[in-house]
């Protein structure tokens, strides 16, 4: 158990996708608006984040590996997550119109958000097994969606803010996200 605690907290906060390995900068920025779009794009990614994870990790150990075809690995992967990000659009088509149409064509982007993939191909390069794979996936999928609901909260907070015209707009937001990388680079020492 305390395995998979270390796990999740070092793929949530120690080594963020987000905030760490810089990836996913552009649903970021862009879908941080506001807490509630950005809370609906961090469900959304991580739900295909996870998904996905439980689907390739197993395509990859039965099918590609034994085949000789890891070769294939990104090419499989990407054609799995973006079937899956179709699966939740049309699930978020159906069954939520107004977050539907709010995300865009950030909803769309979901395919090639390349935490997801990152994720996807970490779990084989670090030799987890399944359920190690689907601990680090659920700890990544926080990490991102705390990221951005921490960024939106920030933004809401720049918006009353005193900010000199020449920061105004993305200068600050990168500034921000900058000082909020920094803090947490200071949890790279929580675990050993």
């Amino acid at each position: 158990m305390n395995e998979y605690l270390k796990i999740f907290l070092s793929s949530m906060l120690i080594d963020n996708v987000v905030l760490i390995q810089f990836l996913a900068l552009c649903p970021f920025i862009g879908m941080t608006t506001d807490t509630g779009k950005a809370f609906g794009m961090g469900v959304a990614t991580s739900f295909v984040m996870v998904l996905a994870t439980v689907v390739t990790y197993p395509l990859y150990h039965f099918v590609l590996s034994p085949l000789g075809l890891t070769f294939l690995q990104t090419l499989v992967f990407i054609l799995v997550i973006a079937s899956l990000v179709q699966l939740v659009e049309f699930y978020l088509k159906k069954s939520a119109p107004a977050l539907y149409s709010s995300m865009g064509v950030y909803l769309a982007l979901i395919t090639t958000n390349c935490a997801i993939l990152a994720v996807t191909l970490n779990c084989i390069s670090k030799n987890y097994d399944f359920l190690q794979s689907i601990v680090y996936a659920v700890g990544s999928a926080a990490g991102f969606l705390m990221s951005m609901v921490l960024m939106s909260g920030i933004r809401q907070r720049i918006k009353i803010a005193p900010v000199p015209t020449f920061m105004k707009g993305t200068p600050v937001l990168f500034v921000a996200a900058g000082l909020l990388s920094m803090a947490f680079g200071g949890f790279s020492g929580l675990i050993k």
